[in-house]
């Protein structure tokens, strides 16, 4: 019996659990909606919000220990600026999960996990491009050719 036991298995040993949350939690912080299996959803929630708050925090410490946790300083930097100024005022509840209906191979109930007063426009895109300082890719036309070995 597992009397006192939180968490579900999700039929996985606890290190591919563990990523497979991370990945979960950094897929929702760059689309800020994203369509899973209702468990995992409700497993992930905690997670997400905490590193919510841990960004409203704002302090070096939790910018590191969310960093930690993301492994993308693009996420993480999406998580500080976008995110914690979002909720500021916000005293928790920043995701919801809403039930999707079934999946059509096996019937596992769907859900879709997103942000509260979510951004619309940043479904299905990068969280920004990186700005580099390098020089564009010359033209087709001022490249060296190569010469042709001939055939002997």
């Amino acid at each position: 019996m597992r009397h006192n036991m939180s968490g579900r298995k999700l039929g996985r040993k606890s290190a591919h659990r563990k990523s497979m949350f991370v990945n979960l939690a950094a897929a929702l912080i760059k689309h800020e909606q994203i369509s899973t299996t209702l468990p995992k959803a409700k497993d992930l929630r905690p997670q997400v919000e905490k590193l919510v708050t841990l960004a409203k925090r704002g302090d070096l410490h939790a910018r590191r220990q969310a960093l930690s946790l993301l492994k993308d300083a693009k996420l993480t930097d999406k998580l500080f600026f976008t995110l914690a100024e979002r909720y500021k005022t916000r005293k928790g509840g920043y995701t919801r999960v809403l039930k999707a209906g079934f999946r059509y191979g096996d019937a596992a109930p769907l859900a879709i996990i997103e942000f509260v007063d979510r951004d619309e426009s940043a479904k299905g895109k990068d969280s920004g491009p990186v700005q580099t300082a390098e020089a564009p890719e010359p033209a087709a036309e001022s490249r060296p050719k190569a010469k042709k070995a001939k055939a002997a």
